[in-house]
């Protein structure tokens, strides 16, 4: 009984001091965004399960119970324990990403880092993520008495069922491996502008295995990674994000160039996406019947 009552107060305490924490980060002294505020909640209750099952792990002796119970009751905390550092671990790797991607937004004018970090950060996440899956699950597979015991005869075959799946997902592996190395060195990034297979968009989504482009017309233009390391391509952002803006005015001789061109920087002064910097009107062409001008703005 008095047993009982010592358990029952310490989990409560817990659960007091979680929901302490939880008031206190959802005050007005800590203004969260809603995406943080997820990640922090998915936090704060695996600690509770995690905090859960150690005080039952430690009490557990002294309640006495039958052992045909035990040993389920026990199976039961290896996997709580497991799942719950699990999803622990999840939400602080995206609370992680998230606190990071905050500092650097893709919006702002000049956003060539930014869109660099935002690429990086992604594709990490994603590997980071596959890592925890793969670990939690031989992590629950090997508190099985029977995976225990085929567990070494799987190792020995490993090897050989390794080089048959190796075998058969070449171009899969091959494609993750362009993904880590679109990561590294970064010939593309989230949001360059680029034209590609003779269609202008932005990157949109870098995987480990394909690319995202977002077509002009939101036509969506989806990519092996490969692709970007075996083929050519556009990039228009590559060193810079400032972008060259070109439109063709076809008129007759009469037309009076100068004043076009000053009607033109009048037009550019009142457009905040104008670099300041970049503008010029030039003859390209002339035929017979008019002339071609293009106008040029950075």
């Amino acid at each position: 009984m008095k047993t009982s009552v010592v358990f029952i107060s310490v989990l409560t305490l817990i659960l007091i001091l979680v929901y302490m924490l939880k008031r206190k980060f959802s005050s007005s002294d800590f203004l969260l965004s809603p995406e943080k505020s997820r990640y922090l909640k998915g936090c704060l209750k695996s600690l509770i399960l995690i905090s859960t099952v150690i005080v039952m792990n430690i009490f557990f002796p002294l309640l006495r119970i039958p052992d045909e119970y035990a040993t389920l009751a026990r199976q039961l905390m290896k996997v709580s324990m497991i799942l719950g550092v699990s999803w622990l671990l999840v939400n602080m790797t995206f609370m992680l990403k998230s606190a990071i991607l905050t500092r650097y937004r893709i919006d702002d004018k000049d956003n060539l880092k930014a869109r660099s970090m935002h690429t990086q950060i992604n594709m990490f996440t994603k590997i980071l993520l596959i890592i925890i899956a793969t670990l939690s699950l031989i992590s629950l597979l090997m508190t099985f008495e029977t995976f225990r015991k085929t567990g070494t005869a799987l190792i020995a075959s490993a090897g050989i069922a390794g080089l048959i799946v190796g075998l058969s997902a070449q171009k899969t592996l091959t494609a993750i491996l362009s993904g880590l190395q679109l990561a590294i060195t970064q010939p593309i990034r989230i949001d360059d502008v680029m034209v590609v297979e003779n269609e202008w968009g932005k990157i949109e989504e870098i995987t480990l295995t394909y690319v995202v482009v977002r077509i002009w017309d939101l036509r969506r233009l989806i990519l092996p990674t490969t692709h970007f390391l075996e083929k050519p391509f556009q990039n228009w952002t590559r060193v810079s994000a400032d972008i060259l803006g070109t439109v063709y005015i076809y008129a007759d001789y009469t037309l009076p160039i100068e004043e076009v061109r000053k009607e033109l920087l009048k037009i550019l002064e009142k457009e905040a996406e104008w670099d300041g910097k970049t503008w010029g009107l030039q003859i390209t062409n002339m035929t017979g019947s008019n002339v071609e001008l293009r106008a040029l703005m950075g």
